[in-house]
């Protein structure tokens, strides 16, 4: 049995998995899907889980619908549109370990997903349950991400997929795939935090299911990107998992998943969370850091006009923060900031490594050099840090970092530390090969 759950410990209303909401109607508070446990123990479940990466269903051949036992929403799967989401690589990065001061790291690449990023595990979820709901028309508001992963997955399912982006403040990369994918595109002279306020009025107004991180079932799909990780790694759990902070989705995706597999018996104790945000986009660090009396009754102040050249963490109101306030305290977590140039050479750190991402990936690098520094984290503690989107997300930030030409939000240049330029050279072998030997 599968249920809607209000996440206010004073609340915890209770309501049907069918019904059309996003908010508690009696306190305002986020929703949450809870389940029985399976009926299944959990080295059934390793097992069957396991069994199935030999399939050629499509279901089994999904990263997110091969553990549907952890995500058991639906009644049926035959509303189900895979891409084959998931099934994104544990990469080893030397490099990045020696800069990030550890002696071994491991990225989750979720830049590897059909769409390129994180999204697509949540959106299959998402887009499942908007065909149960018998919806045709489903919307978003995004800085890049979610917009092209929604697209794709609405497109996929026959719906009609609207999408509302701040105007000016996506990568092209992004905003090609949701015209690739046939979205209806509107910009809207607004930034991310005021245009969603617009939107889910919108969305009740006309019937549109509203496809954000503050949909719960989008969270159900990203819950999978924690077990498949365990799953990759024989079930044994990490020191730390260390994640870009944005609207927060994944924290909150993160730590319910980890907690509910500890309930289950898949793991016997629970890594702690590392959050990393954008110093032009850090509310979420700052409520983190507030005393420990006070954080309990706090609520996020919003950045009113947040600025990062990492747009898919440009988000100055993330709706998730209460589930991931608890998240990250739950597992004795921390929270970090990094600046721009910090985010600009962590990303050319991770190129090297032969492992490309976009802009907001690369804070978990920043963040975790910043961390060890500190003591937080030890060098010999076992790392698994997400890298949340592909390196074609965001050509522009690339070229213009490795030409040294790329400039804050308010203008200043970034060095080019680890800057790559090309070089100009003559239609002649004699002078090209002393620029090789120079």
């Amino acid at each position: 049995m599968a249920e809607l759950v209000c996440f206010s410990e004073n609340c915890r209303a209770r309501f049907p998995i069918t019904e059309v909401i996003y908010n508690c109607p009696h306190c305002g508070g986020l929703l949450e899907t809870m389940y029985e446990a399976p009926e299944q123990s959990a080295l059934m479940l390793k097992r069957v889980w396991r069994e199935r990466r030999a399939s050629n269903m499509p279901l089994d051949q999904s990263g997110v619908w091969r553990y549907r036992e952890f995500i058991p929403f639906l009644n049926s799967y035959n509303c189900v549109v895979t891409l084959r989401e998931g099934n994104t690589p544990l990469l080893e990065a030397r490099q990045a370990a020696q800069y990030g001061g550890l002696d071994q790291l491991v990225f989750k690449h979720q830049g590897y997903n059909p769409t390129g990023s994180f999204k697509d595990n949540g959106m299959t979820c998402g887009t499942a349950q908007a065909l149960r709901l018998g919806m045709s028309r489903v919307a978003c508001v995004s800085t890049g991400n979610t917009s092209a992963s929604m697209a794709a997955y609405a497109s996929a399912a026959g719906l009609q997929p609207i999408i509302f982006i701040p105007h000016g403040n996506i990568s092209y990369g992004k905003l090609a795939q949701a015209l690739e994918y046939g979205a209806r595109t509107l910009q809207v002279e607004a930034n991310f935090d005021q245009i969603l306020a617009l939107v889910r009025q919108l969305a009740e107004k006309l019937g549109i299911y509203l496809l954000n991180s503050i949909n719960p079932f989008r969270i159900e799909g990203q819950k999978t990107i924690m077990t498949e990780m365990l799953d990759q790694r024989d079930w044994r759990v990490p020191d730390w998992v260390v994640l870009p902070g944005g609207n927060l989705g994944n924290t909150s995706a993160f730590g319910k998943a980890l907690r509910e597999m500890k309930e289950l018996g898949l793991i016997d104790r629970l890594p702690r969370l590392a959050v990393i945000q954008a110093e032009g986009a850090a509310p979420f660090y700052e409520l983190a850091h507030q005393p420990a009396k006070a954080r309990r009754k706090a609520v996020l102040k919003a950045v009113e006009h947040p600025e990062t050249l990492a747009t898919a963490i440009k988000i100055g109101d993330p709706v998730s923060w209460p589930k991931a306030l608890f998240e990250v305290s739950n597992s004795e977590g921390v929270v970090e900031r990094v600046s721009e140039q910090e985010i600009a050479d962590a990303k050319a750190v991770i190129g090297r490594c032969g492992i490309g991402c976009e802009p907001a990936s690369a804070a978990t690098l920043a963040g975790l050099r910043k961390l060890t520094a500190a003591g937080t984290i030890r060098a010999d503690e076992d790392v698994v840090a997400v890298l949340t989107g592909h390196v074609l997300k965001d050509p522009d930030f690339i070229y213009k970092y490795h030409t040294g030409s790329l400039q804050t939000p308010d203008g200043a240049l970034i060095r080019s530390t680890f800057g790559n330029q090309p070089v100009v050279v003559p239609y002649d072998s004699d002078e090209i090969a002393k620029v090789l030997e120079s």
